[in-house]
């Protein structure tokens, strides 16, 4: 045990010596530097007991004896400036004890009456009641403190103060021959370490969350050895210390921030399987707001996520009125919150909100004035008045919404990691809704271009039979003149017929206008007419009898029927429309002597791979439409010569047309009928090759069995 007690110390002086140091690099304040020096103190107290059995001179004894007379200044500063004794003192009654005493002690240690057991005694005595009624004053100063988080520091701090003065008074027994294991060694540098963290922190880390810490800071140190043995042990040959020494700095320096993150990885999953599931949960929310352009699908994917995960009990999320002045609630679950909340009201939580990340409410401090007005705003916000919340801003100097989280479960729930989490749900928030101002403003700029071109073709459409009937009206006005001064005289006949046919130009123009218009109308204001359950072959044959009377010539013509078919909901005419559209077109493409086939078949599970439509409105939405459910194809194909890659770009943009006589709104009016009954119509097309339209459209009762119509005699 002897043998042990030297390595043991050792460590521990260098662990805490190295404790000390981390708080000084952290934040020079005045408690972080009492900290530096409590954790010195103990760490040259643990190194003078290892030189002292190393090196067997009582000079090392002597060190330990002033090092030991130290410690109560330290704790008891700590102690004051964490929580003061109040009435107006800096400094407690045993704080001012420990500074009178100091010298004596110290002069005592090194006195030639150091090794006496009066001595010993009286400074042990000195240790223990100073310490310990110091640890007891502290607790009852921070039983009356109003900050819930800063009760439950102070009762952590003493409890783990009180176990670590147990276990190190077992090793104070060394001194008169009592030997027992190093425990208290041990135990002091845990001590050390959790006070460090707690010093750091606004709220007491959990239990769990300084085992992890410990592990990992174990892991690296057992990391750091096993370096170091191989280029001490293994490549000794290079015989240089010196050299030995910066070969396993920079191998450690490369490892350590990999190693740290794999070690934490692993350890929260094992220890900490709270904020592991509150990790997965904010990744989630980010892959899924990747895909979300509008604030009700944002509000309702985030409370979906976060509620799913079981990680907290309810969330609210507020945004900023049309007017900008006050927050409306966009998703309140869990927790019933007010409609609206007045942005004056809480103006102290916005103001809070503004100077940082997240507001944690149960961890106000009603002492201090800025926590006790926002404590008062706190009181408007309902069940989350005790919550955790963060602003949603898509740039850092606006601020568009309110989001806030709730755990009832337990008194303060969110350590500052999980509120640095949340805190990332409220940023994917305002990213989500910068994406959903761009994509408006695209939304916006489309539109107008669209206006921008309906405006134009229909300009253009109209502006023809204009031209016309204004050309056929003047000269109806000549011929109809009954004299026209130095005008030859004309035939009453030859007028007349002159008149007829000039009347009959303007029908027809007039008619063409109609056409237009009333074309022009049905893609504007699209009427789903009424969708019933549609046998889709029954219509396909209906249609192509009805074109074959027209007679198809020489063109060769094929049908296709698939089975089963599960019927779809669509107005017949409607759907009629579209495949006369679609038949005619394919008729005029190929021209004489060329082969149109129309075929139906069935296509499960294609919801998930449905290919986008050339349309200047973007991706279809399918609302009928899920993955797992059937479908039904209308495939139109012929041999024609193609369509180049510039006209399929602009195929479905309502006048746009390559025919001398047609107005280009045959094929958009055919998509806004698919698209209404929840499908879409897609074109694949090569130049000399042929084209191939596609209308899909989701099944209304799968698995429907459609029966065959018979071959018709084309």
């Amino acid at each position: 045990m002897e043998a042990i007690r030297p390595a043991t110390t050792l460590l521990c002086a260098v662990v805490a010596l190295s404790i000390g140091a981390a708080s000084i690099l952290r934040r020079r304040s005045q408690v972080h530097v009492l900290f530096a020096g409590f954790s010195g103190s103990i760490g040259l107290w643990y190194a003078s007991q290892t030189f002292s059995v190393v090196f067997a001179e009582a000079v090392w004894d002597r060190v330990t004896g002033v090092l030991t007379a130290l410690f109560p200044h330290f704790a008891l500063r700590i102690f004051d400036e964490v929580v003061p004794p109040g009435e107006g003192r800096k400094r407690s009654r045993l704080t001012e004890i420990a500074t009178a005493t100091i010298l004596p002690m110290v002069a005592l240690e090194i006195s030639p009456y150091q090794q006496s057991p009066w001595a010993l005694g009286a400074l042990y005595a000195y240790l223990v009641v100073l310490v310990s009624a110091g640890l007891v004053s502290f607790a009852r100063r921070g039983e009356r403190s109003p900050s819930r988080a800063l009760r439950e520091r102070v009762r952590f701090t003493a409890f783990t103060g009180m176990l670590a003065m147990l276990f190190t008074l077992a090793d104070f027994l060394s001194f008169v021959g009592v030997h027992l294991p190093p425990i208290g060694a041990a135990l002091s540098v845990v001590f050390l370490f959790m006070l460090s963290e707690s010093l750091v922190r606004e709220r007491v880390a959990d239990l769990y969350d300084l085992a992890v810490r410990i592990l990992v800071a174990t892991a690296l140190a057992t990391a750091l050895a096993f370096v170091f043995y191989l280029f001490v042990a293994v490549l000794g040959r290079f015989n240089t210390m010196g050299l030995n020494a910066t070969l396993v700095a920079i191998a450690f320096v490369l490892l350590f921030e990999p190693l740290k993150a794999e070690v934490e990885r692993r350890a929260n999953a094992v220890f900490f399987r709270e904020r592991s599931v509150l990790q997965g949960a904010v990744d989630e929310v980010r892959l899924r707001l990747a895909h979300v352009f509008d604030a009700e699908s944002m509000g309702a994917t985030v409370s979906e996520v976060m509620l799913g995960s079981r990680r907290i009990t309810g969330i609210a999320i507020y945004l900023r009125d049309g007017e900008g002045s006050d927050f409306d609630v966009l998703v309140a679950d869990g927790v019933k919150m007010p409609a609206r909340l007045d942005e004056l009201a809480i103006a102290p939580l916005t103001e809070r909100l503004a100077a940082g990340t997240t507001v944690d409410l149960a961890t106000l401090d009603p002492a201090k004035p800025a926590d006790h007005a926002l404590g008062v705003a706190a009181d408007l916000l309902g069940p989350l008045k005790a919550g955790v919340w963060a602003p949603i801003r898509p740039n850092a100097d606006e601020l568009v919404g309110l989001v806030g989280f709730l755990d009832d479960r337990m008194p303060v729930p969110f350590t500052p990691e999980d509120r640095a989490l949340l805190a990332s749900v409220a940023n994917h928030c305002g990213s989500t809704m910068l994406s959903t101002r761009a994509y408006r403003a695209i939304k916006e700029r489309d539109r107008l271009v669209a206006l921008g071109e309906l405006a134009a073709g229909l300009a253009h459409e109209v502006k023809n039979p204009i031209g016309a009937i204004k050309g056929a009206a003047q000269l109806l006005e000549d011929v109809t003149v009954e004299s026209v001064p130095g005008a030859k005289p004309v035939d009453d006949d030859e007028n007349t017929d002159d008149a007829q046919t000039y009347v009959g130009i303007i029908l027809e123009e007039v008619a063409r206008l109609d056409r237009v218009v009333s074309s022009f109308l049905d893609y504007a204001r699209p009427n789903a007419g009424t969708p019933i359950a549609v046998d889709v072959n029954a219509a396909v044959r209906r249609t192509m009898q009805i074109l074959s009377a027209q007679g198809f010539g020489q063109t060769d013509v094929q049908v296709h029927y698939g089975d089963p078919l599960p019927p779809v909901l669509i107005d017949p005419e409607k759907l009629r429309q579209v495949l006369v559209n679609l038949v005619l077109n394919a008729l005029q493409a190929v021209g004489t002597g060329g082969k149109v086939q129309v075929t139906t078949v069935r296509r499960d599970d294609y919801g998930s791979r449905l290919p986008l439509s050339r349309s200047r409105s973007g991706p279809i939405s399918v609302g009928a439409s899920l993955a797992g459910e059937a479908w039904v194809e209308i495939a139109v194909r012929d041999d024609g010569p193609g369509i180049s890659k510039k006209v399929l770009e602009s195929l479905f943009i309502p006048f746009f047309t390559t025919k001398e006589k047609g107005t280009g709104l045959g094929l958009a009016i055919s998509q806004s009928i698919v698209q209404a009954a929840g499908g879409m119509i897609d074109v694949v097309s090569h130049p000399g090759a042929g084209s191939t339209f596609r209308v899909l459209l989701p099944g209304s009762a799968a698995g429907t069995k459609t029966p065959l119509p018979p071959k018709l005699a084309l």
